[in-house]
């Protein structure tokens, strides 16, 4: 309580002479609720920034938000599974083959919100759901501003979708061709001037084969899952100008993964108050708080038995931040804030022997991390140029720490065997971020930028080895910051509203990145690298002609670790899971009466399993497909078919065993929307 009242002390601080302000100010235009943050700044083209309009959220043929960023050529998990047939702590999300480890070196971000798990890092792909979602907008680079701690390889920024966009009642109900369901429903009522949302979604399966049948024993298990979610959000205008937004987030996932037994389940309980003025000074005022847990059983491969119960990973998210933009003249949008983040949590773990199934061991480790950051930004469009020209320049400095990290492990008998108390660390980085972008006339625009960016070391990095049988990975807590240094530019191209086109050319590098550094057979280490180097080109189109559209994206990267010393065999090799091509295009055919029919083809490379470059998996084509048919009173028929062409994409390669991704899957089922 104490940590929420210090979070909630400086939204109170902002809304006083906010609302002293308002209340004597003119009578004004009518009260207009959005239930979002603050607009654009000029600047934001000055970035390669990609936008996902609603539309597009609701044709994904997976009904998953991993699969609508999947059109944004270069991101990427940390296995090509989405989040029904892989761990949840693999769901680390990166942009531009900046990858290499399962932690996010992407900074996801809902309605303002850090969604990033605090203690591994991974993104709870299952409780975001598209329907519930109004755009999303993918910024690819360095970041800086509010939370720009973590976003090394670019932010991506999901906004809610508010009544307007939903509707009353909206809902769905679909079947697959294995008897998987799909469950949706939201009701979102006007209540005033402002709107509630309450949503639920619920998603089953007795799952897939992940394992090829040559390589099937009798106790491996299909990929199954069972996960809910359960979301309320409410907008309440308290003046012309001040907008309070309240959100509360429940989910729960449950999966089993390969063999029989080997069952992961993470969970979450997250809210936030968010205070927004679009008065003469415009400030965005947010808390939040967030409480999870990850359980993960790991199944020899061998024996078929539990080799380990990763049984509790409880772990706290906390922070909030202001962010304030005076009025400095219609030349200047200046932004300048504070934001704040605490990670905590501590792994809970027995592991037991495969031959007489008692524990063997038990063990205890975690810590708590902490980012307090200052950032200043400023947009300038100087009107002596002679051409629309826009000028960026930012700063952001992080206060980070390092603290209270500890492992300790006892024997079956309980007797401490291990137990170490690692030192607090601290210090100060600074961030720097400037960028122009000019119109040059026939809808032509060049944009250019440069940054440097932060990550911090997540609590699972540093304390929490794993084990994805054979193969153990250690923890370490000595591991250091990364860092980015990156540059790019751009040039689009809008000949007319219809047609798009944009070319960026980057080199991005991150010093110290954090890799699985093998060191001896079926062991890997964390260890900072030197440097993960990334250079490429990313190329979109967009196109409407009548009722027919084109959206597609190519990105085309040359990623490789840079490193010595006791890395040294991994210096020149590309990181592990990074494909050099990622491609992406949808057809869409928009009819009257609100049919529509859309299909994606997808390109992945070729990608390794591991940082050796030992074991491969091959590039990967597929085609998805989705029908909605107008049937009556806001009802529709939903078809949706993935992978239509049953390609075999194989998700893991470790010495030949294989794992692979989603099989030709068929939805059929019915949409609300009132």
């Amino acid at each position: 309580m104490r940590h929420i009242a210090i979070l909630t002390l400086p939204l109170l601080l902002i809304a006083a002479p906010a609302s002293a302000e308002d209340e004597a100010a003119e009578p004004s235009a009518p009260i207009v609720v959005s239930g979002r943050g603050l607009e654009e700044t000029p600047a934001t083209p000055a970035y390669d920034v990609r936008r996902i309009d609603r539309e597009a959220l609701l044709r994904a043929a997976s009904g998953r938000i991993e699969d609508v960023l999947a059109s944004v050529a270069g991101f990427q998990q940390f296995r090509r599974s989405d989040s029904r047939s892989s761990n949840p702590s693999a769901q680390g999300v990166t942009l531009r083959a900046l990858g290499g480890n399962a932690t996010s070196r992407s900074l996801v971000l809902l309605d303002g919100v850090p969604m990033a798990d605090p203690f591994f890092g991974f993104i709870p792909f299952s409780a975001l759901a598209p329907e519930r979602l109004a755009s999303v907008r993918v910024t690819r680079g360095g970041g800086s501003g509010a939370f720009g701690a973590g976003a090394v390889a670019g932010t991506i920024e999901l906004e809610s979708a508010g009544a307007s966009e939903l509707g009353l009642a909206s809902g769905g109900l679909l079947v697959d061709d294995r008897g998987s369901t799909e469950a949706s429903a939201t009701f979102a009522p006007r209540l005033g001037q402002g709107f509630a949302v309450v949503s639920g979604r619920w998603d089953r399966s007795d799952g897939f084969w992940t394992t090829p049948r040559a390589q099937r024993v009798a106790a491996s298990a299909r990929a199954q899952y069972d996960s809910w979610s359960t979301g309320i959000r409410a907008v309440a205008p308290l003046t012309d100008t001040l907008e309070l937004q309240v959100r509360g987030l429940v989910f729960d996932d449950q999966r089993t993964l390969r063999f029989k037994g080997a069952d992961t389940a993470s969970s979450g309980q997250d809210a936030s108050v968010r205070l927004v003025g679009r008065g003469l000074w415009k400030f965005d005022a947010l808390g939040y708080v967030q409480a999870r847990d990850f359980s993960n059983i790991v199944i020899s491969s061998t024996s078929f038995r539990r080799t380990l119960d990763q049984r509790r990973t409880p772990s706290t998210g906390l922070g909030g931040k202001i962010e304030v933009r005076p009025p400095l003249g219609g030349d200047h949008v200046a932004r300048l804030g504070i934001d704040y983040r605490l990670a905590s949590g501590e792994l809970q773990e027995e592991a037991y022997s495969t031959v007489t199934g008692l524990v063997t061991a038990r063990r205890r480790a975690g810590g708590r991390n902490g980012d307090l950051g200052l950032f200043a930004q400023n947009d300038w469009t100087p009107g002596f140029l002679g051409i629309p020209v826009v000028l960026t320049g930012g700063f952001r400095a992080d206060r980070w720490t390092i603290r209270n990290g500890h492992f300790r492990e006892t024997n079956a008998a309980g007797r401490v065997t291990t137990r170490n108390v690692f030192a607090d660390r601290s210090g100060w980085d600074v961030s720097l971020r400037g960028g122009a972008v000019a119109k040059l006339g026939s809808g032509v625009q060049l944009r250019g930028a440069g940054y440097t960016g932060l990550r911090l070391p997540t609590l699972n990095e540093l304390y929490r080895p794993f084990v994805v049988f054979p193969v153990t990975t250690r923890a370490n807590a000595a591991l250091r910051n990364e860092r980015l240094r990156g540059f790019e530019g751009g040039i689009d191209f809008v000949p007319s509203p219809a047609v798009t086109f944009s070319a960026t050319a980057f080199d991005n590098r991150v010093r110290n990145a954090i890799a699985n550094v093998t060191i001896a057979t079926n062991v890997r280490e964390r260890r900072n690298v030197d440097a993960v180097h990334a250079r490429g080109l990313e190329l979109g189109a967009q196109w409407s002609v009548g009722t027919l559209a084109f959206d597609g994206s190519l990105a085309l990267t040359d990623a490789e670790v840079e490193a010595s010393g006791a890395s040294a065999t991994l210096d020149g090799k590309r990181p592990a899971q990074t494909p050099k091509v990622a491609a992406s295009g949808t057809l869409s055919w928009a009819l009257a009466q609100g049919w529509l029919l859309a299909t994606t083809l997808r390109r992945t490379g070729r990608q390794f399993e591991g940082d050796l470059e030992t074991d491969a998996l091959p590039a990967t084509t597929t085609i998805d497909a989705f029908a909605r048919i107008p049937l009556a009173r806001g009802f529709s028929l939903v078809l949706r078919g993935e992978n239509l062409t049953g390609e075999r994409i194989v998700t893991r390669n470790q010495a030949g065993s294989i794992d692979l991704g989603v099989p030709r899957t068929l939805w059929a089922g019915v949409r609300l929307g009132l």
